[in-house]
Order: structure tokens, then sequence, then C-alpha cells
């Protein structure tokens, strides 16, 4: 699973697909492919490797036609080989699909219609699906219908676009769990997995939801349910730059972004923070204000770095608020059946709002009468649109894998909810003044620190040979602790761990030698002799 483009319409699709491609290769991939119809056959060329590798394989071929679909793939059925590669077709070659997800049923669905006589090339799940839809087809004589009706068996994730050699005018995508974004232009219609490959078309876009599915045709376009009931779309307009997606001057994504902290941070506040009354003012909050005010616990939940910034939201909000917090793995409060009251305020916090585990923690609290609020980066995203309500980070596209700025972005608008639930209680306006004016300050202090980057990059130098390294913080912190290490192990390669620095002595210190850095996080606080200490 990895990225989606497809294209209808009246101009060639190629351009089209392979510009999609490019825009989707941050997201980290280990092949690619492209289908596109000329309305009677649909030509196919896929690659394990590189965009450009697929390009170079192309470039001699003629692949003319204003229908087509595109896919980088990172291998999770089957090893990223040219046949495995993304497009997949059923047995005829008439059903042509790209797909993110996992379908979890496909050993099932495999043996059944290896008991009806087909066979596969592939060892992977999407190609299940091809044949399968293929089958129906066969028996039903409709694209749309054969679609519907095999999505209504399948168990697992989604995202797809679908063509068909018979229905030359026709593209079907659907979600479950994985996203799909509409782009609607004139009298051509774009799919994606991110509107990163959208936006230098068309602003106006369509977000399916779970369980959704959009008809796109040249001449216009439906969607519905995978129950074939219709479903009225609501269009946004897409709220960034084709710059910022983007690397200008910058080698990569993640160096930019790490350079726009200053400038992200600063728009995670404006407006929010209140200097004179030491407040914070959260519009998304309003709806559930009152809620707010008689929580007797707040659950924050999330994955990965969102898990990081949650923990630090612990510290921040039982601080400022004296609120009862409690930080769980999504992946793990969805399992586990939670003890969840009604007057509990469970958060998701995730950059992309798509993210499955924390969507179907927050589904989980909410069926046990919660309320839900999202923090979330992408507006319209799922998180965004099935809470009571959030906040925006406001963070602009995060291309890099590894987050940067939208850590800091979910950490400034925790603080600006501490900040807002303390005064809802016993803060004071002198607190929350002095707190309002140091948050004020952050981001120059964040550009005082990458203009020392040479001397960063020199201290990097000394260490880059290593294999591992420890990172110790007490207090706020430790998470910030746990969240080094993870940069270091996702970016560099080299094992790290995080833990509370007075943890040190009951276990780790055990690998300690001269070969491994220790990195302390050792702030001017109160407990700083402490780490010092250490």
């Amino acid at each position: 699973m990895c990225g989606i483009i497809g294209y209808i319409g009246s101009r060639q699709a190629l351009p089209i697909v392979l510009e999609g491609l490019r825009n989707l290769e941050y997201r980290g991939y280990d092949s690619a492919g492209i289908a596109i119809s000329d309305g009677t056959t649909i030509r196919i060329c896929k690659r394990a490797g590189k965009v450009a590798q697929l390009v170079t394989e192309i470039a001699h071929l003629s692949f003319p036609g204003t229908l087509g679909i595109g896919h980088t793939r990172w291998a999770t059925h089957g090893e990223p080989t040219d046949i495995n590669a993304h497009p997949h077709t059923d047995s005829n070659g008439r059903i042509v699909l790209i797909h993110n997800g996992i379908i979890e049923n496909y050993t099932v669905l495999k043996a059944r219609l290896e008991r009806e006589g087909y066979h596969f090339r592939t060892e992977t799940d999407t190609e299940v699906l091809a044949v399968f839809i293929g089958m129906l087809y066969d028996r039903l004589g409709d694209f749309e219908l054969a679609v519907r009706t095999a999505l209504q068996e399948i168990e697992g994730t989604f995202g797809l676009a679908i063509i068909c050699t018979d229905d030359p005018d026709c593209l079907i995508a659907a979600r479950r769990g994985s996203p799909i974004v509409l782009g609607i232009g004139d009298e051509e219609y774009i799919v994606a997995s991110d509107a990163s490959a959208i936006v230098s078309h068309t602003r106006r876009v369509v977000y399916l939801r779970d369980d959704e599915m959009a008809i796109l045709r040249r001449n216009g376009y439906v969607t519905k349910t995978i129950g074939d009931e219709f479903v009225s779309p609501e269009i946004h307009e897409l709220d960034f730059e084709l710059e910022q997606i983007q690397r200008g001057n910058f080698p990569h994504f993640m160096l930019k972004e790490i350079f726009e902290q200053p400038s992200t941070f600063r728009d995670s506040i404006r407006g929010r923070l209140l200097l004179e009354e030491g407040n914070a003012k959260l519009g998304g909050l309003t709806a559930v204000a009152d809620k707010l005010r008689a929580a007797k616990r707040i659950i924050l939940t999330g994955c990965g770095t969102s898990w990081h910034s949650a923990l630090v939201g612990e510290y921040i909000i039982e601080h400022l608020a004296r609120l009862p917090v409690e930080v769980e793995y999504a992946s793990e409060l969805r399992y586990r059946n939670p003890v969840i009251y009604p007057d509990d305020i469970v958060i998701g916090i995730s950059q992309s709002g798509e993210t499955i585990d924390t969507l179907a923690a927050l589904r989980e609290a909410k069926l046990k009468g919660a309320t839900i609020l999202g923090i979330v980066n992408v507006v319209g995203s799922t998180i965004a649109r099935e809470t009571d309500a959030g906040v925006y980070l406001h963070a602009g596209p995060e291309i890099g894998v590894a987050s940067t700025k939208a850590f800091t972005s979910q950490l400034a608008v925790l603080t600006l909810l501490g900040l807002y639930l303390g005064r809802q209680r016993d803060l004071s306006v002198s607190q929350g003044q002095h707190l309002a004016r140091e948050l004020s300050r952050i981001p120059q202090l964040i550009a005082a620190i990458l203009d020392r980057s040479a001397e960063i990059e020199s201290i990097a130098q000394e260490y880059a040979g290593c294999t591992n390294a420890l990172y110790l913080g007490r207090g706020v912190n430790y998470p910030v602790a746990l969240e080094g290490a993870l940069k270091l192990k996702e970016i560099s390669y080299i094992h790290a761990e995080g833990y509370p620095a007075a943890e040190m002595k009951h276990g780790p210190i055990a690998l300690i030698d001269e070969n491994m850095p220790v990195i302390f996080l050792a702030t001017q606080d109160e407990i700083y002799e402490k780490i010092i200490s250490n």
C-alpha cells in the first residue's frame, strides 16, 4: 500500500498520472505502475524500483488515452517485484485496479476462487480482489454492480481505483480505512490517496467516507455507499499552495520542514493565544465548552510521534488544569474494551487525520458515550469529520515520513488546550499571562536553535558511527526523549531507546560503554539538579 492516482477527462492521462506519482513519492515505496485506457484496450507497465525507472521504461512506448490509474507500492503481501507491483488485473485482463490497504479475508476468497478454477500469478491480496471482481463481473455483467458486490464481502481496509476494458468511460474509486480524495475539475476528475497529487489541477475536492464509492464519468460523477445508497458529496477547498509540497532549495522534505518550525509553531498559536487575558481561544471547541468544563477525565490517544505528544500533553494539562489525564496507544485502546464513561473527553491526535488505529479508538470511545475530539493537521480528514469538535494544527502539509513540524505544532496546541482548561478552573490570570508570554517566544527560540545547525551537524558527524544510543529525560522531557530516540531510529537506522533519567540505574546502565552516546534533556527547571546527578 502507498500512493494512488487516477484520471478521467479530455486530456491525455499519462502525463497527469506520472506527475501524480512523483507528487506521491514522499510516502516511500518500492515499486510503481500505471494503466492507461485508449477506449479499446488497457496498457499496463509496472516495475520494482523508482518512478524514474518506470518513466524510462515507458519513454519509447505509446500510451494514448484519457483514462488512467497509477500506483506506488510499499509491499505488504508479496515481495517488491515487477509482477507484484500494481496495477493488478482479473484473469481476463478486463478489470484493472490499484489498492491501498489490506484484504484480511483474502486467503478465504482465494481458496474459493481456486475451487472454481481461477488461477493466480502473484501472492498479493490485491490480485485476489481483482480476480474476485472479475468473477462477479462474469456473472452479473455490470461493472459497478460487480465492484459493489465484491466490496460488501471484503473484510479489511481498502482505498481503490478501478477501471474496466468494457466500460472505458468509467473510473470507480472506493474507500474503507484508507483515504481517497476526488478532485473536481472542469469536465475532468482526479482520484488520489493524498490531495498533494491533486492540488496542481484543482482545489475543489471531495473526501470519500468509509464504505463509500464514487463512479466517475467524463460528463459527471455520483457518490454512493457500497450498499447502493446515493450520498450527497460535500465539496471542500484545498487550503495549501503547490509550493508547500515542493522542496524548494532543500535537499529533502524533512530538512525543509525542520526549518519551517518557527513559522508553523507561530501559525499554530496565531489568533488563539490571548496575551492580555492570559487565556487561549480555540474556536473549534466552542460547541463542547460546557462538556470540557464539566469533564472529570481526559484520555489522549495516538500512534508513534502523536503518542509522544500526548504524553507531553498529559504533563501540561494535569499541571495547568489539575485534571486527570490518561494516555493510550490507539492500537491498544481499540482492542482492550477500555473503561470509558459518558463524561470523559477522548482526544485523538493524528497529523493526517486518517490514522486507522486512532480513528478506530475514537469510534470505540464514541460508542461508549464519550465526547470525542480531534487534534489533526489535514482539513477535512476523517477524524476531523467524525469527531464532535477539534483543533487544527495549521502546520501546512507535512511531506517527510518522519514527523517534525507536526510534532511541535501538536505540543503548541496541547499547551493551548492546557491553558484553556486551566483558565476554566483555578489557573489565575497572572499565571495564564506568564505562560502566554513564554509560549509566544518559542518561535524565536526555535529559530535560534536552527541558527546553530552547523554546530549540530558537527556533533552528528562525531557520533555518526555509533550503533546504539540512549535518550534520557525527566518529567515533561521524558516523552521528548522517547521522540528523540524514535527519530534516530527512523532516520539514521541507529538503535536508540528513551528512558526516564532516574530509571537508568534500573537496567539500562548495564549496556552503557564508551561507544554509546547518552543524550540528556536537561532544561533549567525544578528538577535540573536531579538530571545533572544522573
